[in-house]
């Protein structure tokens, strides 16, 4: 199904923080047409992604931390199901206690259930002054065990992005950026003033460096800002420049942040024993680890290496209480995991499949076998 033509913003009510949207509608168009009443749509998965496709995926990105995923946006939805019915799920109040949350049962269902064809979305405020800070340590452990440090801080991080020293080499070399080639931490503040962000980052600098710091930038200037980030922002394309011919293969598994550090650890130590091309980051401030290997799928040999390194650090985060995705969705690659995660959960997963689609017809063949 192709919807890039109901691409509509059909109402726009600051009063209420609120857009009604059709499921074409790009994501960044929908900011540009509330930034002019001071608002925007929080979920950044980085791609310019359709609100649909978003909505279907429950994407997030970077900023979850502080805004949280496409989930925590969704107030009402439109659905056409299986047999053409048209239902209405949510309101438009900002809070409800009524009945099932059928609209939390759409978002993430990567459409087995329905079709989304209206969005009622939640919009906040554009946060009016911007703080980024890169801090370095001498070991991975540390840089991940300052993540749990500064969340508890009460400081509210927007993002907290950890690269490991593998990467920000392949950054130096691809980009001469110059950064030190230790694990390292890149993190975002959102405040009302820079005085309020300048105490911020002092705070920052005290507590990264109580947990093994070994250096401490920030920035407060756009300029400043987007020159810090440059490693985390530009890393999948440079990684891809970096390998041209090869595939990728990629981990999203997700922790309880006190287990973070030793997802980290035991990702990049099965990188190491394997020989893999790979490298290990993530969304450390919301437990989400990526791991982007290279190869060849033609070469069944190489690739089952790839797979079984994925297979391995998926089943180690969901013995730690974690998830075999945290954000990329199930499709058909994640289908394997599903029942070690959900147990018989899962079965109550396909009964409502079952139920609401007894023929199949959405999206077959994707969560489930």
């Amino acid at each position: 199904m192709d919807f890039t033509r109901m691409n509509e913003i059909l109402e726009i009510r600051p009063q209420d923080l609120q857009a009604d949207v059709q499921p074409g509608v790009l994501r960044k168009e929908l900011n540009r047409r509330a930034a002019r009443h001071g608002l925007f749509f929080p979920p950044d998965p980085g791609a310019d992604a359709t609100i649909g496709g978003m909505i279907a995926n429950n994407a997030s990105g970077i900023q979850t931390i502080k805004y949280g995923a496409t989930k925590d946006y969704v107030l009402r939805l439109t659905v056409v199901l299986p047999q053409g019915k048209v239902i209405h799920t949510g309101c438009k109040a900002a809070k409800s206690s009524s009945g099932y949350d059928l609209t939390r049962l759409f978002i993430g269902s990567e459409g087995t259930l329905g079709v989304v064809t209206e969005a009622t979305l939640r919009l906040t405020g554009i946060p009016s002054h911007h703080l980024s800070t890169l801090v370095t340590f001498g070991d991975l452990e540390s840089a991940a065990e300052a993540v749990s440090v500064l969340i508890g801080s009460g400081l509210e991080p927007a993002a907290l992005e950890l690269l490991t020293p593998e990467l920000i080499s392949l950054m130096n070399r691809e980009m001469g950026l110059g950064l030190r080639e230790v694990p390292t931490l890149f993190c975002e503040f959102h405040g009302t003033s820079k005085g309020a962000l300048l105490e911020t980052s002092g705070l920052a600098k005290e507590l990264t460096e109580g947990c093994g710091g070994t250096g401490f930038r920030f920035g407060i200037e756009e300029k400043e800002r987007l020159d810090l980030w440059r490693a985390r922002h530009d890393a999948w394309e440079t990684i891809h420049h970096a390998h041209q011919g090869k595939e990728t293969l990629i981990v999203d598994a997700a922790v309880p942040i006190s287990r973070y550090p030793e997802m980290i650890i035991y990702a990049q130590r099965l990188v190491d024993e394997h020989n893999v091309v790979g490298y290990v980051f993530g969304h450390a401030g919301d437990g989400n680890l990526h791991v982007v290997m290279m190869g060849d799928p033609k070469n069944k040999r190489e690739w089952s290496v790839l797979e079984n390194v994925n297979d391995c650090i998926v089943k180690r985060a969901v013995e730690l209480g974690g998830t075999c995705t945290g954000e990329h969705g199930v499709g058909i690659g994640k289908r394997k995991f599903m029942d070690l995660e959900h147990g018989q959960s899962y079965d109550l997963m396909r009964h409502i499949k079952e139920l609401v689609d007894p023929k199949g017809l959405m999206n077959p063949d994707k969560i489930f076998f």
